[in-house]
């Protein structure tokens, strides 16, 4: 396979799953800051700070406003990490591989690029509006999806743009999981209840799976774990890792060399601190810290995994 193709389909899927993950985000962040508790309205500036590059400034004016920060993040095209930005390079790829992906993969980008592109559309994202629209882009991500797993062929794309999808979905729940925790001081034996996670956890559209599997009263404890290492989890740190760890694999078996072994090594490190991390002992600092280390090695891996196979310079 060419290098430009791979890189095209790796990109795909690492833009849609990006789409999807914001939209995730700013649906459960529209629904809880609906809801006035003891500590007031909740902002918006913890999206803000995850999916934007904006300055102090431009949050302060943002993070009250629940319309312009909606247009802002979906719409506005001065935003370079925006929904429409996001499904536009996600289109451009797509098309430049038309070969490559089948027909119904097509249309769907194809379909939900002109979504965000009607003339309109910024208008709906008011009121009553707003609400009905992000969920029928969060459906059409989720029959991305489908349609992806169900028509694609097992082959070398299909391997490349797995690799993008668990990269991407990867490092968003180490961001979303150090934003949480940076509220409490990554002091997970703080006492608090299970509401306290429920932005992080229906964020990741897991807070279903955490009532029914978690028992205890150690919400804290429990939550960090369930995204972290939880392994039934499908948008865990550990299993997206596996994931990779699977598609890497099989890309390097159809293309032996030593550059290739290096990555291996280099994504063997990362796996291994998250693998065999001593979970019992992450607390303030020390989780803090393994964090911000895990976050380096994922984006040094993907760094030279792009180096490897895209020919970047």
């Amino acid at each position: 396979m060419l290098s430009r193709i791979a890189d095209s389909l790796f990109w795909l899927n690492r833009y849609m799953e990006r789409a999807d993950g914001l939209l995730r985000v700013v649906r459960t962040h529209y629904i809880l800051s609906l809801d006035k508790g003891i500590k007031g309205n909740i902002t918006w500036r913890p999206v803000l700070d995850i999916f934007t590059y904006c300055k102090e400034e431009e949050k302060a004016a943002l993070e009250n406003d629940t319309d312009a920060t909606l247009r802002f993040l979906l719409t506005d095209i001065k935003n370079p990490n925006s929904l429409k930005l996001i499904l536009t390079k996600a289109r451009e790829n797509a098309r430049g591989v038309q070969d490559h992906i089948t027909k119904e993969v097509w249309e769907q980008v194809n379909y939900m690029y002109h979504m965000i592109n009607q003339p309109n559309f910024a208008s709906k994202l008011q009121g009553y509006e707003a609400m009905e629209n992000i969920e029928h882009f969060l459906k059409n991500s989720l029959l991305y999806s489908g349609v992806t797993d169900t028509t694609m062929p097992r082959g070398t794309g299909w391997n490349f743009m797995n690799l993008g999808r668990h990269i991407e979905r990867c490092t968003q729940t180490v961001d979303l999981a150090e934003e949480e925790l940076s509220r409490i001081n990554y002091d997970i034996t703080t006492a608090s209840d299970i509401i306290e996670w429920r932005y992080l956890l229906l964020s990741l559209s897991g807070y279903e799976l955490h009532l029914k599997t978690y028992r205890s009263s150690n919400h804290s404890y429990n939550a960090l774990h369930q995204v972290l290492i939880n392994e039934h989890f499908t948008r865990s740190v550990i299993y997206c890792l596996n994931r990779i760890q699977k598609y890497l694999h099989d890309i390097a078996a159809e293309n032996n060399s030593p550059e290739n072994e290096a990555l291996k090594r280099l994504f063997g490190r990362l796996y291994s601190s998250v693998n065999y991390v001593d979970f019992d002992t992450l607390n303030g600092i020390t989780l803090q810290e393994w964090l911000a280390e895990t976050r380096k090695q994922l984006l040094s891996f993907s760094n030279s995994l792009a180096q490897n196979f895209f020919s970047y310079t």
